[in-house]
């Protein structure tokens, strides 16, 4: 099975919790302004674990959702996740590579994909197969964030050079960490009409403590503590300035600190003549 995709995050049970976790802490920053009427079609491409399906359902309850992903063991977390969220819900789960979905042209009428094409070797290919499969009228979602977009206070070297280790470790797996930004141009030239992206900012400081613990801490500083190992075989950085580089993210969680940071949200319509 052929997968253009490489996931520098890996498949523990720690990266299900650290999904998991972002998800549930931005729902409501990414999934406002997305619901899907009664009877619509969705396909969601790349659904992992779950993570964001029980929110797609949550907000279009009465709308029908196929979720696909190339891992089975996502899939089998992802079934036992909306059977304990939403065991109702109208939900089909079928293994495959987004490159050969086993679909026939305008099989649906919307399509959801979150934190997938920063993954992929070839983002805008992946975007013109998905526009096959929309009917004319159909729209689609995509959600990526933009580790360039990171700053914070108190400000360190150390930290940003140890964010750079997994934005040059996912470029070297054949990724983009910084693929946000290039939402608009990628979604424009695959054919999709009616593009807007649009930035979904998280701001946590000590008055949002739930942003500081389910974002800063949980779901970022984890994500960049988890490529330690990469990185030092890789030779991007020491052991000690890495550590340091994770300590002085940490204090950015605390009294005194803030941490800002950037997703993009873009939606855009197959028109009949695409």
């Amino acid at each position: 099975m052929t997968t253009h995709l490489s996931y520098v995050h890996g498949y523990s049970e720690h990266e299900t919790r650290r999904l998991g976790e972002q998800a549930d802490t931005l729902a409501a920053l990414l999934h406002s302004g997305t619901s899907y009427l009664a009877g619509s079609r969705v396909l969601e491409v790349g659904c992992g674990v779950g993570a964001q399906t029980v929110h797609l359902v949550e907000s279009s309850p009465e709308a029908e959702f196929v979720a696909v992903d190339v891992s089975a063991t996502s899939l089998a977390e992802a079934r036992a996740r909306l059977l304990a969220h939403a065991p109702t819900a109208r939900v089909s789960w079928i293994r495959a590579d987004l490159f050969r979905l086993p679909f026939p042209e305008a099989s649906f009428d919307h399509i959801f994909v979150c934190f997938v094409l920063e993954h992929l070797t070839a983002p805008q290919q992946a975007l013109k197969a998905l526009r096959r499969l929309l009917r004319p009228g159909g729209t689609l979602t995509v959600i990526e964030g933009d580790h360039g977009s990171v700053f914070f206070h108190p400000d360190s070297a150390y930290a940003r050079a140890a964010i750079d280790c997994q934005v040059r470790l996912q470029s070297a797996a054949g990724g983009n960490a910084l693929l946000g930004r290039a939402l608009h141009p990628l979604l424009t030239s695959a054919g999709y009409a009616q593009v807007t992206v649009r930035p979904r900012t998280v701001y946590a400081d000590t008055s949002r403590p739930e942003l500081v613990g389910g974002f800063t801490r949980s779901t970022f500083i984890d994500m960049i503590a988890a490529v330690r190992d990469q990185a030092l075989e890789a030779g991007l950085m020491t052991a000690e300035d890495f550590d340091r580089g994770i300590t002085d993210l940490h204090r950015t969680t605390d009294e005194k600190g803030t941490f800002h940071y950037t997703f993009f949200k873009g939606e855009a319509v197959k028109t009949k003549e695409a």
